[in-house]
């Protein structure tokens, strides 16, 4: 079976922490702040359905400013009026879910989502910086960002396209 991405729901946010609690140890983020992203830009958020529907993975994303992501774990308050870009806040993948091109089969669910926003960002943790340049990204040097990418880990890296 070929897992297939489709719109988040409120109701799926206990299964989206839980995923997120598995894949990203060390990245803690509390439930209102998943919560508020899907509330806030519900068209930028999915879930991957794996087995008789079973959660397999997520992703969240929304309008947002140029070269300013949000600190990982604190919650945005309202979307900019006026947005520099389409943030890719997280995607997340069991082990179950990963070599089967689940990822690259929601790109262009995010470009949609994405609308005619300048270009997409994101912070690229766990080693992921390869999979988001074969997506057209390109890591961002910008010594302005050092304070809030610290909040991600050591090996983060801010992307765009």
């Amino acid at each position: 079976m070929t897992a297939r991405w489709r719109p988040m729901r409120a109701a799926d946010l206990p299964a989206v922490l839980a995923i997120a609690d598995q894949v990203h140890t060390g990245y803690p983020e509390d439930a209102a702040v998943l919560a508020e992203r899907q509330r806030l830009f519900p068209a930028g958020c999915w879930l991957l359905e794996g087995e008789g529907a079973a959660p397999w993975g997520y992703a969240l994303s929304h309008p947002w400013h140029a070269r300013r992501p949000p600190p990982l774990n604190t919650p945005l308050g309202a979307l900019p009026e006026a947005p520099g870009c389409f943030y890719i806040h997280d995607v997340a993948l069991l082990p179950a879910a990963r070599g089967q091109g689940a990822a690259g089969r929601l790109m262009p669910l995010l470009r949609m989502a994405a609308g005619s926003l300048p270009g997409m960002a994101l912070v690229a943790v766990h080693g992921s910086v390869p999979f988001w340049q074969r997506q057209g990204f390109r890591v961002v040097e910008a010594p302005e960002l050092a304070a809030k990418l610290a909040s991600y880990g050591q090996d983060a890296r801010y992307m765009e396209n």
